[in-house]
């Protein structure tokens, strides 16, 4: 039964260490399509709970091997927020961890709990899945546990960012047909423009699904990029299935392309052929379009002031 995994190499986070709140089965409250771990009868609340004892003893007996951590990852084989320990264990972590950073990856069903929000306040930063902003949706594609409600997801992520003042990062996975149509990013666009958080990574699937969905390529990931509203901070963070080409792009047209969406390195190194890299080079050495770092990535953006 392995609590910590790792140590693994991040570019956002150094060497980071993950912590498995539930490592001898799948317990969660959601059963999504494009889950990598099998299918399984969704629950409310663990059935099989580690002690705060036993983990903390797993985690210091990995850093006393390794002195050089930069960040611990609390996740599950299921949702973390379930373990009923949770704000008890991030006492312990942070009494041991120093200048580590902590980050939780949660699927947001109980983040409307004030038990579940004071446990998350104790985080460095908190990354929360949103891929759907519907019920339909959220039924089809995430498979929700009975009594999950999209809209009461919705108003406790509003709540929990009134009190968190660390990053706040928003991960939505984008399956084929189900949650990339106009309509489903129209609803997530529209709430997303609310809560305004840190950053927003959407993805799609890069690992085999639980059940037969499609992944988006990149382009496809893109397009839907662009019907967000140009103002939320969007990170496209698959780049596995790039189809086409790099492209030559003008003066005006790197201007006009970040002003739709800023973009990353990565994106850069897909979209734009050599000619067009020094294009925008040049932009950003007369400061028409600066680097700014959100939550760990650059992005080209239009300067303001310029």
């Amino acid at each position: 039964m392995n609590i910590i995994f790792g140590p693994v190499n991040s570019r956002r986070f150094g060497k980071s260490l993950g912590i498995d709140l539930s490592p001898s089965k799948k317990q969660c409250n959601f059963d999504c399509l494009y889950c990598e771990l099998e299918p399984a009868k969704t629950m409310g609340a663990y059935e099989d709970v580690i002690s705060v004892a036993e983990i903390m003893e797993a985690l210091n007996d990995v850093l006393s091997e390794h002195q050089d951590i930069d960040a611990l990852t609390v996740t599950a084989n299921g949702e973390p927020t379930l373990y009923p320990k949770l704000s008890e264990l991030l006492d312990e972590i942070n009494k041991v961890k120093g200048s580590i950073k902590t980050l939780i990856l949660s699927n947001a069903a109980k983040i409307h709990e004030e038990k579940t929000q004071d446990a998350l306040l104790k985080f460095d930063t908190v990354k929360l899945s949103l891929d759907c902003a519907t019920g339909r949706c959220l039924k089809r594609l995430d498979r929700s546990h009975d009594g999950i409600d999209v809209e009461i997801i919705k108003q406790g992520m509003l709540a929990f960012k009134k009190k968190f003042t660390n990053p706040l990062i928003i991960e939505i996975l984008m399956v084929k047909g189900i949650n990339d149509s106009a309509e489903e990013i129209e609803a997530l666009n529209a709430f997303l423009e609310i809560l305004e958080p840190t950053r927003i990574d959407i993805g799609t699937i890069d690992r085999p699904p639980a059940y037969k969905v499609e992944a988006l390529s990149y382009e496809e990931l893109r397009e839907a990029s662009l019907l967000f509203n140009s103002k939320l901070p969007i990170y496209i963070a698959n780049r596995k299935k790039v189809t086409a080409k790099p492209t030559a792009y003008s003066r005006e047209d790197i201007l006009e392309t970040i002003k739709k969406r800023p973009l990353t390195a990565e994106d850069i190194e897909v979209l734009f052929d050599s000619p067009s890299k020094d294009r925008l080079q040049i932009l950003v050495n007369e400061k028409e379009i600066q680097v700014e770092n959100c939550s760990g990535y650059d992005f080209f953006v239009q300067n303001a002031s310029g």
